[in-house]
């Protein structure tokens, strides 16, 4: 029977290039940019690079559909490349490809990089996309805002929300993501908000505002992993391990028939049981230190806290308001900025989440450092909509 990978693999470095309005650079460069941070943390040469992983989403715009860009991006020694795609869950995707390679033993040091160029394509938002039956059925008639809408009124439906109560809860999550974003200079939004000016804010699709929105990025982000033992022989010490990934994949039963009410995300269920599962946690209340989720918009991340059975069902709203989620509450949630400040260059989302628990738990992360460093962190990646997704979980910790 299959025990998972729990501490087979290790973080051997990682690198994150700067997220924004990167117009004065073309994927390749924000792909070199975050390589040589990650190199250069791992003490490696690339030469010792043995296969690699690239994420994009938007293959149409800049990168392609195979994994040469980036062998040649970062003129890797003719080593296999795999490109990924998993919606906005690709990043995560990429870093398990790397990380099943070296458990598996097919390879001694692997990369996963993300990247996304999304400010060329022209789109204020993300671009459309026009090909096959899929998309002529689902995204001509849906829009991003309004499904997860749907999402936070079912949410009130069922749990009795007021609407104030709701829309309260969700600005005091926009206001933590930006407060955070200003002490991260990587991050692409790095003013702070009130929660008057959350909710004083144009309506995109009711009850979200335009601060309940994520931003759009161009951004790189990149993960070297190799075994614990090798780790060591580089000298390596304090090693950060991978306790769990696990992706769960929508299969129709949302969509199709009146089991799924509309107000949680039935994959992020399945897959955070199976990743505590795999990494041993009891009570993710009380054993995870810090977490990192799919922010796509402020209700995603409040409906995502019930659902990685953190907060009890429809009891998110009383922990957001009591501050459970804060820089300095019990379980710090986007304490970079998430993906609603530090941005959201789809590729590269779910590698820069890990980046985030890896340098938090080096002692490494600045103005924004806990001070009591985390010991065991999760990353939450969701990709599609709320009746159609990915759901990408991922638990790493120290020793």
């Amino acid at each position: 029977m299959a025990s998972g990978i729990r501490d087979k693999v290790a973080i051997l470095g990682m690198g994150c290039s700067k997220f924004g309005e990167r117009w004065d650079r073309e994927a390749d460069d924000l792909m070199v940019e975050a390589f040589e941070e990650a190199v250069a943390d791992a003490g490696i040469e690339k030469n010792q690079i043995e296969a690699a992983w690239l994420a994009t989403a938007i293959e149409e715009q800049h990168v392609g559909k195979s994994g040469v860009p980036l062998a040649m991006a970062l003129r890797l020694p003719l080593v296999p490349v795999t490109r990924v795609e998993n919606y906005c869950a690709s990043g995560t995707e990429a870093f398990r490809g790397a990380v099943y390679a070296v458990a598996s033993g097919a390879a001694d040091i692997a990369l996963a990089l993300g990247v996304e160029k999304l400010k060329d394509t022209g789109y204020g938002g993300l671009p459309q996309r026009s090909r096959g039956n899929l998309n002529q059925m689902w995204w001509a008639n849906f829009s991003a805002p309004g499904s997860f809408a749907q999402l936070a009124s079912a949410y009130r439906t069922k749990h009795g929300a007021s609407r104030d109560d709701l829309k309260r809860a969700m600005a005091h999550i926009s206001v933590k993501s930006h407060d955070n974003a200003t002490k991260n200079s990587k991050a692409h939004l790095r003013s702070a908000l009130t929660v008057d000016q959350v909710l004083g804010a144009p309506l995109v699709a009711e009850p979200l505002g335009l601060f309940d929105c994520c931003g759009v990025s161009d951004g790189s982000a990149c993960a070297i992993v190799t075994t614990p033992e090798i780790a060591k022989s580089l000298g390596k010490r304090d090693l950060i391990t991978v306790k769990a990934l696990q992706l769960s994949v929508s299969n129709g039963v949302e969509a199709q028939h009146n089991s799924w009410d509309g107000s949680y995300f039935a994959t992020t269920r399945v897959a955070s049981k199976r990743a505590y599962q795999e990494a041993g946690v009891k009570d993710p209340r009380a054993e995870v230190d810090l977490i990192e989720v799919h922010d796509c918009f402020s209700v995603t991340e409040l409906v995502t806290m019930e659902d990685l059975h953190i907060s009890a069902e429809g009891r998110a709203i009383n922990d957001v308001l009591d501050g459970f989620y804060d820089a300095d509450g019990q379980i710090p949630c986007q304490i970079d900025g998430g993906l609603k400040c530090f941005g959201h260059p789809i590729g590269a989302s779910g590698l820069r989440m890990i980046y985030e628990l890896y340098l938090q738990m080096q002692g490494k992360a600045g103005a924004r450092q806990r001070k009591k460093g985390p010991t065991l962190g999760l990353t939450h990646n969701l990709g599609g909509f709320p009746h159609q997704n990915v759901c990408s979980i991922s638990i790493i910790g120290r020793g």
